[in-house]
């Protein structure tokens, strides 16, 4: 911040965007409102480093607190002691932005412990470990700086978690034992699952399904998806801190972007937002080819590197993918009760929209029939809480790292790699499948009917054909 003598003037420099550059419209009016005076000088802002490109209204806070201090309006030192954080409104008022606890861990990192902020951002604040100093209005923080009054009062929420929800119960689903077993292994292992086969034979019921089998995320994760969520702007003010594994349900025409984020100042999409859960996506032939092919990096790094020619920016994308198709575009292919009537060129271009790559990357792939008359009339079957219990068990046998392929399983594995044939990623991940078969059973090592179970859950011919 520079403030010198000659024709008034107010100029923001450092790569800002649009939004930045705005800031001097409603700087202006928030000072005149907050009943400061406007300096009658130059005033240059500087918004450093200079070669990294400056985005939001976030910078409206400081940048008015940084003029009243460089005009005397204010203490510097006292400024100096605190990081700032919001936008203003013309009329002075303060409010919150996205990403507030990113800037709060920013701050605690510089080696300031207070941050002035939005009071609707003070609880998001708080998780980064700095005291959040909550005010409405410019004219707080300007009283609050000059000692003129106390720092507003900031009460922890009882509970910054939503409560818990259950979500939808696998005992709704009727029959389809294979794919209630293709669910668990999904949950225990973290594998990615594909369900194909007609419509209505519970697909997308299974999938959503699948995060109320899942463990629960721990404390590390949950800051982790927190910090997401915030830069997306999705936190609520009486809920800052995201407690529940995310599920992402994107549309079938969403784009690139929105999948796997990006745009003029990239932003974390739908796969980001899926971190460290689920990401479904129904009818998965549906979406852009482009979209899907992007989905490959993520599925094995688990990040999202955007390259843009003024920024680039990784995002974190750690999730289980979980998608729903049809065999055939009219969607008879493999119902017994249907009539298939997809020609071979139309049914060629179908599986065209999926590569053998991305293919490749789901674990488990299923089939899922139309369920039988008997099965739909049956009793509910076992509840998720049930289920859970023994994905836990499994995950803590998997973290051991003791179970190991007894020779023969190796053997079996050598020989599907053959006759199969299997690439190399699907070698691996058939043994992945077996090591969650295994923990599931309660084995002490990998025998050959768990890869044997495995390889059943390959690409079936429906779709390689």
């Amino acid at each position: 911040m520079h403030l010198q003598s000659g024709i008034p003037s107010f100029t923001i420099v450092g790569l800002a965007d649009r939004a930045c550059q705005e800031a001097k419209e409603r700087v202006r009016s928030g000072i005149a409102s907050a009943e400061r005076l406007w300096p009658r000088n130059r005033i240059t802002v500087n918004l450093a480093p200079a070669g990294l490109r400056k985005e939001g209204s976030g910078f409206d806070l400081p940048i008015a607190l940084a003029i009243l201090a460089a005009s005397g309006q204010l203490p510097a030192e006292r400024l100096a002691e605190h990081a700032a954080h919001g936008e203003l409104a013309l009329d002075g008022r303060v409010r919150p932005v996205g990403g507030t606890i990113a800037v709060a861990e920013g701050t605690r990192r510089a080696g300031c412990s207070r941050l002035i902020c939005a009071a609707e951002s003070a609880a998001e604040a708080a998780l980064a470990g700095v005291e959040p100093v909550p005010v409405r209005h410019l004219a707080e923080a300007v009283a609050y700086l000059c000692g003129e009054q106390d720092a507003p009062p900031y009460e922890t929420p009882a509970n910054g978690r939503a409560p818990p929800d259950p979500g939808p119960d696998l005992a709704d689903v009727r029959g389809q034992e294979r794919a209630r077993r293709a669910l668990e292994l999904a949950a225990a292992g973290g594998h990615n699952l594909l369900l194909a086969g007609p419509p209505g034979t519970g697909k997308t019921m299974l999938a959503r399904r699948l995060p109320g089998i899942l463990p629960p995320l721990s404390e590390p994760e949950m800051l982790e998806v927190t910090r997401i969520h915030s830069v997306a702007g999705l936190l609520s003010a009486e809920h800052p801190f995201v407690s529940a594994r995310p599920f992402r349900a994107p549309h079938h025409s969403a784009s690139v972007a929105a999948i796997v984020g990006g745009g003029p100042g990239p932003r974390p999409g739908e796969a980001s937002l899926a971190h460290r859960g689920v990401l479904l996506l129904d009818e998965l032939p549906e979406f852009q080819r482009p979209a899907l092919e992007a989905l490959r990096q993520p599925l094995e790094d688990g990040i999202v590197a955007v390259a843009r020619a003024e920024a680039r920016a990784i995002f974190p994308a750690s999730f289980q993918l979980v998608a729903t198709m049809n065999l055939c575009p009219c969607g008879a292919r493999g119902d017994p009760a249907g009539d298939c009537v997809c020609s071979a060129q139309r049914l060629a271009a179908f599986r065209e929209k999926l590569s053998r790559a991305l293919l490749d990357r789901f674990d488990l792939v299923v089939t899922v029939p139309r369920a039988r008359a008997a099965e739909l009339a049956s009793a509910r079957g076992e509840r998720s809480p049930g289920v859970l219990e023994r994905v836990l068990a499994a995950r803590a046998a998997l973290a051991d790292r003791r179970l190991r392929r007894t020779p023969a399983a190796d053997d079996l594995l050598g020989r599907a790699v053959d006759r199969l044939p299997l690439s190399g990623r699907g070698r691996a991940r058939v043994a992945r499948v077996a090591r969650t078969v295994a923990a599931l059973a309660g084995a002490e090592a990998v025998l050959p009917e768990h890869v044997a179970e495995a390889l059943a859950y390959r690409v079936p011919s429906e779709l390689s054909a």
